[in-house]
């Protein structure tokens, strides 16, 4: 079974009398427990199909659906309900908390779950990406590198169907770049979780099973390991 399916889907953005296409009749279909990379130039629209896979946007024609939920039937709490149920999402910026604890950062997505065992469960994550001597620092004590697996921590955290990760190593040097791929993977792996990334980076790209080339705002091919 497809956990995500994208049909006939555009994007167009109005600005006065100018339409901007941005994406144009996409079409991919993704089983669970796949991995994926989105590549393409600046611009080419690889960053809004991930915000339209992952319900953060909508799309101006055509379906997407994640995990039997068709996203352009939904409201936008519906879409937030489907996201928190379903979703992780790691940015390039890490997007934490700055007066939360990486422990407190984690235990967010837990708690608006009213999980009891969230402290236990964010603890748990955080010992697995190497930070359980570094729980109850703040994000601004943090490096780029434990900052982005503070993030990888929270997008588990709900064990999550499917992970969206945009440039999670865009802002890293590449010895840490390649840890947080590592660790990305390894989990993705054990979980058995699907994930889906956007990238330039072609060595991180051909870790995955499928690489998409977006240009133009269409799929212009892909490739499969």
């Amino acid at each position: 079974m497809d956990i995500l399916s994208i049909e006939n889907v555009s994007k167009i953005y109005q600005s006065g009398s100018r339409t901007l296409t941005v994406l144009e009749d996409i079409n991919l279909s993704v089983k669970a427990g796949d991995s994926i990379a989105i590549v393409g130039p600046s611009g080419s629209g690889k960053t809004t199909l991930l915000g339209l896979c992952a319900g953060l946007d909508s799309a101006s024609s055509g379906s997407v659906a994640l995990n039997g939920h068709r996203l352009e039937g939904l409201s936008e709490d519906q879409r937030a309900a489907v996201r928190s149920q379903e979703i992780g999402f790691i940015f390039q910026n890490f997007q934490l908390l700055p007066t939360l604890t990486a422990l407190e950062n984690v235990m967010v997505p837990l708690e608006l779950k009213k999980r009891k065992d969230a402290k236990q469960k964010a603890t748990e994550l955080l010992q697995q990406v190497g930070l359980g001597d570094r729980m109850t620092h703040y994000p601004t004590q943090l490096s780029g590198g434990e900052q982005q697996r503070v993030s990888i921590a929270r997008a588990f955290a709900n064990e999550p169907k499917i992970l969206f990760a945009d440039e999670p190593t865009g802002n890293l040097d590449t010895e840490t770049g390649e840890l947080i791929e590592t660790l990305i993977f390894d989990l993705n792996k054990a979980l058995g979780t699907t994930l889906i990334l956007v990238t330039h980076d072609t060595d991180l790209a051909a870790k995955t099973n499928r690489i998409i080339h977006i240009k133009g705002g269409k799929i212009q091919e892909e490739q499969h390991a």
